[in-house]
């Protein structure tokens, strides 16, 4: 039976359904312990007047976590039990949304080797519907099955259905007459916390399986049937219009605005589901066990660093359908803490509040839907989780788990969730799980680039089989003219001459020892002052290069195998929201470090420290770590010299075969990762990792000179002086440009203005010398003049005309622009 449970009222021992038995004339009739696992509360729903509310079920009341589990783990074990070690093996479990997700997936884990599945009322883009229905009697009806594994509901084991109560048993039946129909299989077990049928309902369900040709069996933890009075609908709806408009949860004394909210990493396990709404099999199971200590141990660490005595109570909160993975972690945190550990969720069921012992609902928060719903916005609710009138029911903090889905601006708005629980307790931790996506995560080598998996994980999207290439004259006229976004297609891949490749081996032999410097030194500087473990995030495309050898020198000089990531920005339109959600529900925000090639002007440097305050809840730090910072904007850098870097002089044959980045309104949806192509076509020329090995090579050479470099760095004052954006309003002025973004500083910007845009002309530092060699040669291949100055911060500046028109060609029959 449920620990404490029952309610006191002068230290006698009250039901919690004892107001609604005795307003509404409902009776419960059946075994001993049936009132230890139910109460009453009256339903905001014109269907059904009143709700039969689970002590163990961990939705409504809040329960200790091991009751919760051992309530659906025991019931799995019955139904190994019935069924023998064989079939149980074979058996697909069947848990319903939402109120049995958590419920369903305990079930299937005391069946040990079972698969599980759980409908779902949230429709995830590409993946095919392989079933629904609807529920007749609830709020919100419909239910997809969303299995990424298609044949997970075709094989001919026996099917286990779960939910929380059994009662007329429509919804059960109806599914399993729809699954049959398509699907049919021999054995059906209906599992349920109670089994409230009638006698007639019991005669149905006997007809029923004898219609359908299949054993049917149930499977509950008690049973009895609820005596209803004929009226009761009636009844039911005149007590909520009576007791409809109870206050609000008392808010505590304190400004909630101003309360602890604290984000928590939990580092879920890559590309572990968060729970059975594609399907969760015996091998997920195994992957969370091992990773479930570690993951109490990182909540509870957190707990500990606000202050937290020993004898709090704690609140693992979970959130609608997301009931598994938050109950397993409660159970995870009690065994870790000595502190009083309780679990319940969210719930969409609006159901009316009264603070009485008596009464199993005792106060609500409600709040707005944050996941942004196929239905629309709405309301949502947390029920027992404010104290009422009772001191002795007050949490002193809560933990608040949400899938990565949920984690929106609605989830931290001044009435959202996280605020609503911050006016009742002394502090919230949030967690984020990863909603899993069946495909979605990291891409990697060898089916996406050249790189090999470990050295990046690029989140993105891959756009391969899609046609984004125009014609870089046509696109530099779209763009200038504001018909379209440089994110919205892609230049055609210019494939040097063999001569300019030539200058680039040659490039990359002179240069690579002093990129390897770079690259030690400001590897050994992030290291000191940002992370000891640090998560690298290369800016794709650029910056991923980079990325990849700042991992290879933590492996070379410290042993570190550091996690690396690319991700898409876009200037004028953010970073990648998507992708920043994956990382935050991955990783601690705190130890990424984001990682770039160069700086030019520092718009990327602006337009990166802008999306990071605007993206809500996970504090990353917006500075980046870059090779080169010529231009004076950044202070994590390995040099501020504006020298060759010969990853600038190709494009995606010295970037993994990976093109720019795509953002486009019809590609990507507001849940989705920006893209990006693969070149695989161009593996005869890729130098990708002949360039990343000819650096790695040097490292032993330079080690002693690149920390002798990182200390002096982390000596020195290195406050960004934003010389470079000076000088380019400067030139922007003086050559009538009169437009900041058509001004592209620095060896790297000027090489991919030659590569990828339609120069006008080029500005070169007199002196610069063997850096600018291949500039000098693409410029003269497209007829693009140099124009040698004084005065110049940077090596290089490359320069586009706003004036731009069409017709202009160059030496090798490209076009250019034209005055």
């Amino acid at each position: 039976m449920p620990e404490n449970t029952p309610e006191k009222r002068n230290d006698t021992v009250v039901w919690t359904g004892t107001w609604v038995a005795e307003r509404l004339g409902v009776e419960l009739n059946g075994a001993d312990g049936l009132s230890g696992l139910l109460g009453l509360a009256l339903r905001r729903n014109p269907k059904r007047a009143h709700l039969l509310v689970s002590q163990v079920l961990g939705k409504h009341v809040p329960q200790r976590p091991a009751v919760v589990y051992e309530a659906g783990h025991g019931l799995g074990r019955r139904v190994r039990a019935l069924l023998g070690d064989e079939a149980a093996a074979r058996a697909v479990v069947l848990g319903y949304a939402e109120t049995a997700t958590g419920l369903g997936h305990s079930v299937a884990d005391g069946l040990a080797l079972a698969t599980y599945i759980h409908s779902t009322r949230r429709p995830v883009p590409g993946v095919e519907q392989a079933g629904g229905f609807e529920e007749e009697h609830s709020h919100a009806t419909s239910h997809l099955l969303l299995p990424e594994d298609p044949a997970l509901l075709t094989g001919d084991g026996p099917l286990v259905l779960v939910d929380d109560e059994f009662s007329t048993g429509r919804t059960v039946l109806n599914t399993i007459a729809a699954l049959h129909a398509r699907y049919p299989r021999p054995r059906y077990v209906i599992v349920a916390l109670t089994d409230m049928r009638s006698a007639a309902d019991r005669a149905h369900l006997e007809k029923f399986a004898a219609e359908l040709g299949a054993r049917v069996d149930l499977v509950a933890l008690a049973a009895g049937t609820a005596i209803l009075p004929a009226d009761v609908l009636e009844r039911g709806q005149a007590l909520v219009a009576e007791y409809g408009t109870e206050p609000a949860a008392v808010p505590a004394a304190r400004d909630a605005a101003r309360a602890g909210i604290t984000r928590t990493a939990l580092e879920w396990p890559a590309g572990l589901p968060d729970g059975g709404r594609h399907g969760f099999t015996p091998d997920h199971r195994a992957r969370l066990e091992a990773a479930l200590p570690g993951m109490a141990a990182r909540i509870a660490t957190a707990l500990g660093e606000r202050g937290l005595r020993a004898d709090v109570r704690v609140l693992v909160l979970g959130n609608e359908e997301l009931m598994y993975a938050p109950l397993r972690l409660a159970c995870a945190l009690d065994e870790a803490l000595p502190a009083e550990v309780r679990f319940s969720t969210t719930t969409r069921s609006p159901v009316l509040a009264v603070d009485d012992p008596g009464y199993a609902i005792r106060t609500k928060l409600a709040f707005p839907a944050h996941d942004r719903p196929a239905d629309g916005p709405g309301e949502r609710y947390a029920y027992n989780v404010a104290p009422g009138t009772d001191p002795g029911r007050r949490f002193d903090a809560v933990v608040a788990l949400v899938d990565s889905a949920g984690d929106t601006p609605e989830l931290h708005a001044p009435g959202g969730l996280l605020a609503s629980l911050a006016a009742h307790t002394d502090h919230v931790l949030l967690g984020v799980v990863p909603a899993y996506r069946p495909g979605a995560g990291p891409l990697r080598g060898p089916a996406f680039s050249s790189y090999a998996p470990e050295d990046v994980g690029w989140l993105l999207q891959d756009f391969s089989d899609v046609t984004l290439e125009a014609p870089t004259e046509e696109r530099e006229e779209a763009i200038q003219r504001g018909g379209a976004h440089y994110a919205e297609s892609l230049p055609v891949e210019y494939q040097p001459s063999e001569e300019y490749q030539a200058l680039f081996r040659a490039a990359l032999e002179i240069s690579a020892a002093r990129i390897a410097r770079a690259v030690g030194a400001v590897t050994e500087t992030v290291l000191a002052e940002r992370s000891p473990r640090p998560v690298l995030v290369s800016l794709a495309r650029a910056g991923t290069p980079v990325g990849v050898l700042m991992r290879r020198w933590a492996q070379y000089a410290h042993g570190l195998d550091l996690p690396h990531y690319a991700i898409s920005i876009v200037r004028g339109r953010g970073i990648d929201t998507t992708a920043l959600r994956w990382l935050a529900a991955h990783h601690d925000p705190a130890d990424v470090v984001f990682v770039d090639g160069w700086t030019g002007k520092g718009a990327i440097t602006r337009e990166l420290a802008q999306a990071l305050r605007d993206f809500p809840g996970a504090a990353f730090d917006p500075r980046i770590a870059v090779l080169a910072d010529p231009g004076g904007c950044v202070d994590t850098y390995g040099t501020r010299d504006d020298f060759l870097i010969p990853s600038a002089c190709l494009n995606s044959t010295v970037s993994g075969l990976i093109s720019r980045t795509v953002l486009r309104g019809d590609l990507v949806g507001p849940d989705d990762f920006h893209g990006a192509k693969f070149y695989c076509e161009l593996a005869d020329t890729d130098v990708s990792q002949h360039f990343l090995d000819t650096v790695a090579a040097r490292f032993d050479e330079v080690a002693a000179d690149a920390r002798a470099d990182a200390a002096a760095l982390l000596a020195a004052d290195r406050t960004p002086t934003w010389e470079g954006w000076a000088a380019v309003e400067r030139i922007s002025e003086e050559y009538g440009i009169h437009d900041v973004n058509l001004v592209k500083p620095g060896v790297g910007e000027t090489t991919r203005v030659l590569l990828r845009r339609v120069p006008w002309k080029i500005l070169a530092r007199k002196g610069a010398g063997a850096d600018l060699e291949h500039i000098r040669l693409l410029a003269e291949q497209r007829g693009v003049p140099v124009e040698e100055t004084d005065g110049l911060p940077y090596s290089a500046v490359g320069l586009i005309h706003p004036r731009y028109t069409r017709g202009a060609t160059g030496a090798d029959g490209r076009a250019v622009a034209a005055q």
